[in-house]
């Protein structure tokens, strides 16, 4: 008999084994797709012969955007992300530090939380008319401004934890030796923050070069994103699977590149406040 603690180790290694193969099978299979031509990939092919010529037709060929595609997604995702960065960390650090009234704070905090909890299918309406009267639809500008109102509270709330866990007397003493009070935000409370920038930023720059809904309700095809470039490989009467296969590869490059070297950062600021 496999004792009761074996038996839950075991339980808890077969869930793990699941969620790791409910990923890479799926990725295993668009990667193996995009490596066929299309004549395999209609036959089902399990053995085939490797082709990267989806990924050079994706890149250079005439009919493909994909190129534009990408820098759309950088300049939307890095400006979004700077923005988000330097407002959420405003704010999150005004509403821990500086003394307003709670009902201020309770209504920002309670109204970045119901904000956040709307689909964003439901305001697209709205962001369209707007940026049809204001001269911003089919921009970049535009959809940066609506990525910033997507990823703010989240980057708020995250900020706010790290705020939260620095001693408030570290900045006393700071304002004890001279410094003023943006002096020791600068030069005592930020460096220490550090890592929950990172993690708030590598949250909000994936969230951004993930976006789907919104990309394709205000962008054509000269300002679109990398969802919107992957999904026009789907027309009408004819779906290149190859091609969607190979855009879907080469997307996940960044946000994946991103997620290694601040994977750290992230679960420490998504699991901080889980044992207080």
């Amino acid at each position: 008999m496999i004792p009761l603690k074996g038996r839950e180790l075991w339980l808890g290694y077969a869930f793990l084994a699941a969620g790791v193969l409910a990923i890479v099978v799926p990725f295993l299979f668009i990667l193996a797709t995009s490596l066929k031509y299309e004549i395999a990939i209609m036959q089902g092919r399990v053995i085939f012969e490797p082709t990267l010529y989806n990924y050079n037709d994706v890149l250079f060929g005439r009919r493909s955007n994909f190129v534009r595609n990408i820098t759309n997604s950088l300049i939307v995702a890095g400006a979004s992300t700077l923005i988000v960065l330097t407002v959420g960390t405003l704010a999150a650090y005004s509403l821990s530090r500086l003394r307003w009234a709670r009902w201020i704070s309770g209504a920002f905090l309670g109204w970045t939380m119901l904000f956040n909890t709307i689909p964003v299918l439901t305001v697209v309406g709205p962001w369209y008319l707007m940026f049809q009267q204001a001269g911003l639809y089919d921009t970049l500008l535009g959809l940066v401004l609506t990525h910033v109102a997507i990823n703010l509270p989240m980057t708020v709330w995250l900020m706010m934890t790290f705020f939260g866990d620095i001693p408030a007397e570290l900045e006393e003493a700071a304002r004890v030796d001279g410094a003023g009070q943006a002096q020791a935000f600068r030069r005592v409370i930020l460096p220490l923050v550090v890592p929950g920038l990172i993690a708030a930023g590598v949250l909000a720059f994936v969230f951004s070069w993930n976006e789907f809904t919104v990309a394709l309700n205000l962008t054509s095809r000269g300002t679109a994103t990398v969802p919107v470039g992957i999904a026009n490989f789907a027309e009408q009467y004819e779906v290149q699977n190859g091609n969607m296969a190979a855009a879907s590869v080469l997307s996940t490059i960044p946000a994946l590149i991103l997620m290694i070297f601040g994977q750290r950062f992230v679960v420490q600021g998504l699991t901080m406040g889980a044992v207080k």
